[in-house]
Formats: structure tokens, sequence, C-alpha cells
């Protein structure tokens, strides 16, 4: 590849130099997510399976058979933690929602415990199979669970939907994800590969592209998802965000937009903001 190739993909991958404001904006994402752990009803690091990054947590619902919102955390799939995104919980709360929130592991992870991408995507299939399983006891009701996930997050609300959940567990519900909502996913994952500040940590193989990039297969057979991201995002994010829909069609992509005036940042920031256009279609999903 090319020194110019490497440097492009660089600019159109790299959202943190992208945007100046970055650390402020994860910074109060914290401050945001402890003040809402104090005071908002939570039930935290509750174990999903059995490795150390294996937890999730749960703001139940005051009412019964509510629908669900699972929330997974972006940073490429290295970084970040589920703790720094509790302040997506509350509108979703007062809006009748109970809310799941699951950690894991990042890459690269150790010598003796390696963390690849479709590892990540395991341990959301344990997740969400948890998930189905217990979230009743929460308050929310399992036939209606929907996913939403910010940037890598996003890829891994894609995999959700595609994902065969009798293939995983015989017991399990063919449509276990009902609806997802992926802000800023990535679904073609050849370019990630290629691109210099992620290869040393993603490590990702042709192999791991072609069996972890939800636009590299089949559509799934029932649901729906809204695929958004930020007006000001690099060509390469909104070009990625058009690219599922293309490759699932709008059957199961009917919305690939994206939003005026956000950045790959501030976009999540809208999915918090009732009244905000993706707070309402986030709304529309769990409905």
């Amino acid at each position: 590849m090319k020194a110019a190739d490497s440097q492009w993909l660089d600019v159109m991958y790299n959202n943190r130099a992208r945007v100046p404001e970055t650390p402020a904006i994860l910074q109060g994402w914290a401050e945001r997510s402890a003040a809402v752990r104090e005071r908002l009803s939570r039930r935290l690091d509750i174990r999903y399976g059995p490795g150390p990054s294996e937890t999730l947590d749960v703001f139940p619902s005051a009412r019964d058979k509510a629908p669900v919102l699972v929330f997974l955390h972006g940073g490429y799939w290295r970084a970040l933690d589920k703790s720094e995104h509790s302040f997506i919980a509350p509108p979703f709360v007062a809006a009748g929602a109970c809310v799941v929130v699951p950690n894991y592991a990042l890459c690269p992870g150790s010598p003796d415990s390696p963390v690849t991408v479709p590892r990540i995507v395991m341990q959301m299939v344990a997740a969400l199979d948890w998930t189905w399983r217990n979230v009743a006891r929460y308050g929310g009701d399992p036939r209606r669970i929907t996913v939403a996930g910010h940037s890598a997050g996003g890829h891994l609300a894609a995999m959700m939907l595609a994902c065969h959940w009798r293939a995983y567990r015989p017991d399990l519900p063919s449509r276990l994800v009902h609806n997802a909502l992926s802000i800023s996913g990535v679904y073609d994952l050849a370019p990630i590969r290629r691109t210099p500040f992620l290869a040393g940590d993603l490590r990702l193989t042709p192999a791991q592209v072609r069996k972890a990039s939800p636009a590299l297969l089949p559509r799934p057979p029932a649901g729906r998802m809204f695929s958004v991201a930020g007006g000001e995002e690099s060509a390469e994010f909104l070009r990625q965000n058009l690219l599922i829909q293309q490759a699932w069609g709008r059957a199961r992509v009917p919305l690939a937009e994206a939003l005026p005036g956000l950045n790959h940042f501030t976009v999540l920031d809208a999915l918090a903001t009732p009244g905000q256009r993706l707070h309402q279609l986030a709304l529309e999903l769990l409905a």
C-alpha cells in the first residue's frame, strides 16, 4: 500500500484527530455517566460470561414488559468502557424502556488472551443471550429487544441483527433482536484492516474481515436497521453509512441518513437528547 493511501485512511478513520474537542467530549460523557449512576435505579456489573470484561449494567424499567434498548459502546474495539455511556440511559428509561449496557474485551488483549473483533462479536452474542433470558426480572420484554451502537458499537449492532441465534443456542428465538440502530457504524472492515493507526491493535486478517463485515454477510431474514451518521463525518464514514443499505436493501435498512451539523461524537449526544431526530428514531424502533 502506498504511503499516500495510508495517510488517506488515517485521515478518513481517525475521528479523534478530526474532532479537536474529543477529549472534552469524552470527559463530559464520563462525568454525566457517573452522575447518572448516582441517581438512577441501576444494577451494575452483572456477569453475562466468565471473562473479566464480560459484565453489563441494567437500568430497569418502572413497568413490566417494557421495550429493551441494548446499547453497545464504541472506541474502535480497543478503547472506552460501558461506564462512560450510562448517560444514554435516562431519557429512554423516562420513555418507559429498560436499558442494558454491556462491556466487552478490548483489542489487542494480551499474549495469553488475544482479543479479536470476531471474539468481541461473540461476546455481544453472549450478552444478548443473557438479556433475552434475564431481562424480564428488570421489567424488560425479551420479545422487544432493540440493539443500538455507536461507531464500533454500530458495527456490533449490525452484527447482532444478522446473527443466526439458533446456531448459537437452539432454544433461542430466531429473531432475538427485533430492530437495530447503528450510529456511525463500520460495515466493511477491509479499509480498517489497512488503516495504520488501527492495524497494530486490531490485527485484522482477510478471513476476519470476511467473517465480521456486516456488508459482506447475507441480509438478515427479518427486522429493521436504521443507519445514521453525523453530517460532518469523513467521506468514508458517510460512504459506510450508505453501504449497508446498498448491501442489505431497503427492506432491512429503510433509512440511511446523515444528520446535519453533527460530527462523529456529537451524533451520540443527539441519541440521548429528547427532541433530537436521532432520539426519535430510536423511540420509533423501540415502539
